[in-house]
Formats: C-alpha cells, structure tokens, sequence
C-alpha cells in the first residue's frame, strides 16, 4: 500500500473534515517521522503538540505495552490506581487541588465552564469571557467559547452566555465584568491565535480583579501545558496561579486525554451526577500520562527546552534581520511563531516539500513548537531548510 491507495480509502469512506496533506505517516521516533513511501522528515509540530516529548517516546511506548496486557479500561464507577497517581503527579507539580479527566482539550474546558457556572449558578452568574483570536475546541459550546467567527459560521445558533473581548487589554475586561460574570476563560499563549503572548502586567492585573469580584480564572493550558514553555505549566512563568486549568495534548504522550484541574477551593464544586466522561482517565492513557511525567523530571526536559528554545530564537531572529518578508520572531521556549509579511502558507508548502514539518496558522503566522527532546543538530538542519524557504 501507497499514499495514493491510503488517500483513495479516504475519499470513499472517511469524512472531508480536514484539508489533508497526500502523505501518510507510517513510523516515527523523537522528531523524526517517515511516510509510507520511505521518504522521512524532521518534525517540528509533532501532532499539533500531542507528542511534546517526541514521537514513541520509549518511557511511554514502554508503560503503555505494559499496561495494554493487564487492564485497559475501566468503568469510573470504580477506582483506578493509575488515575489516582496521575491526579497525584498533576496536583505536585500545579496547585493545590483535584483533577477531572477526560479525553480531549474541548471536553476538559467544557468541564471547565460548568464548573465556573455551577459555582455562580446560585447567583445568576453565567457568562463566560474570553479573548478575540482564542481557540478553545470544536464542540458546540468550545466554538461559541472561541473569539474566531471563521469556526462558528453554519452551526448557529450557539449556546449563549460568552463574551469575548481584546486579547491583554485590561479595561475591556473591567467594561466587560458585569453581574452575570462566571469566569474569565484565557490561553496565556494564543497558539492557533498566532502565537500570542499574554503581558505578565497583565496576567497579574487580571488575577487581581477576578479575585476582587470572586470571578473563576480559568487557563487554558491545552497546547502550552507539559514543558513545552520550558515550565512545567505556562503559568508558571508568570509567578501567579489560576484556580481552574484546563490539559490535554502532550499530557498523554500521544494517547488522548483531557484534564481539568481545579484549585482546592473549587474542586468539590462538581458533584456525583454532574458531569462525567466514559473513557475518561482509563488506565491506558493514565499509564502514558505518568510516562510523560517521568521522561520530562528524568531526561530533565525542562531544561533542555529553554536551552534549545534560546538557541531556536536566537537563530530565528538571524532570520529575521535577513528577511524583509518577515515581521516578527516570538516565543517562549519552545513555542515559537514567525509572523510575516506575506502569506505563509507557500513557506509552509516549501519547507513541507523539503522535509520539515511546520504550521502555518492565521494566514501568515509560521508555528514552530518541535518536541522537549530536540537537539541542536536538529534545530540547526530545520533552520537550514526553513531558510532555502524563505529565499
């Protein structure tokens, strides 16, 4: 079988939801990946940031072939040590407090979202506020949670009750709070958004008036979760804590999962019969989850992104000043984006065709989030091929 009969079974059987690349993978290991023709490729947006610790990664490979010959799912009923040492892990290196699991990013901030409505529900709050340019899923409520109009036209009408305002911008918050406020739902990091980067001033002023007027702060750590900031979570950066975040992504090494961690005054808002999920936290994923744990404290990957991150934007800006066509370099560790002043997705295409893996996002905002475990020789082949690119 070749890319082109793999492409043919999906023309006949499989939804066009997607605007699909004619390549099919076959293997991969760390940032390498290779089609099922043989041609191989440095991944440097490794499963839009699902495998942050790399593809394969043997500390997950290994938990996972482990765990698939004992118990695979179990019904939540009934309790899973694996759940618990992963809520445990989670809790250790956040905040004080509980963990729901679930299986997506979507699904952990809709758990979210009620949480923060449950909490004001005795008190007619209900409204959601979140930022232009955010992303925070493709369900119903995640696509009316979103400040994009691109990914809510055809589905209307949507679930009432979200407000979205400018992204950093204080006084549009405050103008915005009102009676009906449940919480304040924020990426810190706009990754679909194009890479935007919350102001630390902000963040605090922000953490302040949420306390002021007892609003839910609600992060959203989704894609910027497990390392890939060179913290273990994004907010960490910023000296303050949320009292809701929301995971998934790299937190399952590749397997899906989604968790909302809840500080401990907010974390017995949900009851038994309020919010649930089938597959949620199964043994499975959990024994990947722990896998992913211990490959970022004993390989210490947190390290080695900011030491990579560093070197990645410090070659990018070299780019920079070199390319008229490029804008802006920006970034924390190893979440980067290169805006241009062009369209980006022919830099996308190039860089694809000489076997670098990127995305483009917003039109003309190049994503650059390569795994925890790159390497400098890896860093330096991608910058050689990104810059045939761009000239």
């Amino acid at each position: 079988m070749n890319t082109n009969d793999v492409v043919n079974l999906y023309n006949e059987y499989v939804m066009k939801t997607y605007t699909r690349v004619p390549l099919c993978f076959e293997k991969a290991k760390g940032a390498l990946v290779e089609d099922i023709d043989g041609k191989k490729y440095l991944d440097f947006f490794p499963g839009w940031a699902v495998s942050g610790i790399g593809h394969c990664h043997k500390k997950v490979a290994r938990a996972v072939s482990g765990q698939v010959q004992k118990l695979i799912h179990v019904s939540n009923n009934y309790y899973s040590a694996l759940q618990g040492k992963l809520a445990k892990k989670i809790i250790e290196h956040s905040f004080p407090g509980k963990v729901f699991f679930s299986n997506s990013g979507a699904e952990a901030n809709e758990a979210a979202v009620k949480l923060a409505r449950k909490y004001g529900h005795g008190r007619g709050r209900f409204e959601i506020i979140t930022m232009n340019k955010s992303f925070h899923g493709r369900t119903l409520a995640m696509i009316a949670a979103t400040g994009q109009d691109k990914v809510k036209q055809g589905f209307e009408p949507l679930p009432e009750g979200f407000i979205h305002i400018p992204f950093g911008d204080i006084e549009a918050l405050e103008e915005a709070i009102n009676e009906k406020t449940a919480a304040v739902l924020l990426e810190l990091i706009q990754c679909e958004g194009g890479i935007n980067i919350a102001p630390k001033g902000y963040v605090e002023k922000l953490r302040k008036i949420c306390d002021k007027n007892d609003i839910v702060l609600i992060f959203d750590e989704v894609q910027t979760g497990l390392g890939r900031t060179g913290k273990m979570f994004c907010y960490q950066n910023y000296g303050i804590a949320p009292d809701v975040m929301t995971l998934a992504k790299s937190l399952g090494g590749g397997l899906p999962i989604g968790a909302t961690v809840a500080s401990a005054r907010f974390s017995d808002v949900l009851t038994p019969g309020s919010h649930a999920s089938t597959f949620g936290g199964s043994p499975l994923v959990c024994a990947a989850a722990l896998g992913v744990f211990e490959a970022i404290e004993e390989e210490e990957l947190l390290q080695n992104a900011v030491k990579q991150g560093k070197y990645l934007l410090k070659k990018l800006s070299f780019l920079e000043e070199k390319y008229k066509i490029i804008k802006e370099v920006r970034g924390i560790a190893l979440t980067i984006g290169v805006e241009l002043n062009i369209d980006g997705e022919q830099i996308y295409e190039k860089c694809l065709e000489k076997g670098l893996l990127i995305n483009c996002t917003q039109k003309n905002v190049l994503r650059i989030m390569p795994p925890l475990t790159v390497t400098k020789t890896q860093i330096d082949k991608a910058l050689i091929i990104l810059n045939k690119a761009l000239s």
